[in-house]
């Protein structure tokens, strides 16, 4: 009954093949939407599994989903709402690899991951086939949303090296897995790309080509910003090593580099007598001493470290400690974050100021899976 939709509209949707990269925040109210909608094929790819930490804003899972691929489960939630519905489980990890071969499928292409390593190789794989690329982003309380198509009619013709020419430092921009992220945005943001998708696939409106919608969810505004392609810039001709491009973990390194010396295990750790734990989850109180432990630097945001530490940690952000490496001495120091990528650059930072400084390998997670196995987390 919509004016411009019609049968044909419904039509075209029923004949669509349509990729979702991320069955998690952004993925859940896309893959809804589209099932609700009669897409006719669904692709998830997904390699992970269920957490109860993901079920505030991955809304297409349940708590008695927990530990299962998300792939399974977000199959089962669009067979209950639309059994008309093809899924097609892509239980994998997208590289440069598979990621070409996956696209081939489909029609275009809905990003929602939450790593630039992954954007930039989706971006790359859907201009290498011409197929529309429908991204979103969500940080905290905001969100983005746009299409990419490196093969638009009328010479639109956008990539996210558009938006993004080079990605950032590691651990310059949190995930939302460490930033946090209000569920409700999620929303917001997911049913604006599965709107997009809609409109590409049935030729109706006019699709977020050059525009970028931009969410304010505490202002409760929208905004928008326009994007021109990137004056020198060359189509995309092949795919790259992602995790190189973006410094990601030890990709960037020298193959022959010994990090050993750069990075300290949590059995390590809890060798030397670090055992005990601050306030986790929702509050509580301290297991262990007050007492700082010499050299123990907590780099994580102050809401992070009020959640859970390590007992006898000194607390200094990230960018607190970037602006000056060399005020908190020569260390000895053991640095570490939530999972050690942001722990890696502050340990590098104090190094380079002459100080002897590693790595909590893994970070606070890493040490509580084997200090407190059926422990709360983060």
């Amino acid at each position: 009954m919509l004016p411009g939709f019609g049968p044909s509209g419904q039509r075209r949707l029923a004949t669509a093949h349509v990729l979702v990269i991320g069955a998690g925040g952004l993925g859940s109210p896309v893959l809804q939407y589209l099932a609700a909608a009669g897409v006719g094929t669904i692709g998830i790819v997904d390699f992970d599994t269920v957490d109860l930490s993901n079920l505030q804003r991955q809304v297409i899972h349940r708590t008695a989903s927990i530990g299962e691929p998300k792939t399974v489960s977000a199959a089962r939630a669009i067979a209950e709402l639309n059994p008309l519905v093809s899924v097609v489980e892509h239980a994998v990890r997208l590289d440069a690899g598979n990621a070409v071969q996956i696209f081939s499928g489909y029609d275009l292409v809905i990003d929602g991951s939450d790593n630039f390593a992954t954007r930039y190789l989706a971006n790359d794989a859907a201009a290498i086939l011409g197929k529309p690329y429908v991204w979103g982003s969500v940080f905290r309380f905001d969100g983005q949303v746009t299409v990419f198509w490196e093969s638009a009619p009328d010479g639109r013709s956008l990539d996210y090296r558009d938006l993004h020419p080079v990605p950032p430092a590691p651990g310059e921009v949190l995930s939302c897995d460490e930033a946090g992220v209000l569920g409700a945005v999620c929303a917001s943001i997911g049913s604006m790309m599965a709107t997009e998708a809609i409109k590409l696939i049935t030729g109706i409106g006019e699709p977020l080509l050059g525009r970028i919608q931009v969410l304010d969810a505490l202002a409760g505004g929208w905004r928008e910003v326009s994007l021109s392609r990137r004056e020198g810039r060359m189509p995309v001709t092949e795919l790259i090593d992602y995790e190189l491009f973006c410094g990601v973990g030890t990709a960037a390194a020298p193959a022959d580099r010994d990090r050993s010396a750069e990075e300290l295990s949590a059995e390590e750790l809890v060798g030397r007598g670090v055992c005990g734990r601050g306030p986790v989850a929702l509050g509580g109180h301290s297991t262990g001493s007050a007492v700082e432990v010499a050299g123990l630097i907590d780099v994580r945001e102050p809401f992070e470290h009020e959640l859970v530490h390590i007992d006898g940690a000194r607390l200094v952000p990230l960018a607190q400690l970037l602006e000056d490496p060399t005020a908190l001495g020569a260390g000895p120091f053991v640095v570490y974050c939530k999972t050690g990528i942001r722990s890696q650059r502050a340990a590098e930072a104090l190094r380079a100021a002459g100080a002897d400084a590693v790595s909590l390998r893994g970070g606070i997670r890493a040490w509580l899976d084997l200090t407190d196995p059926g422990g709360p987390r983060y």
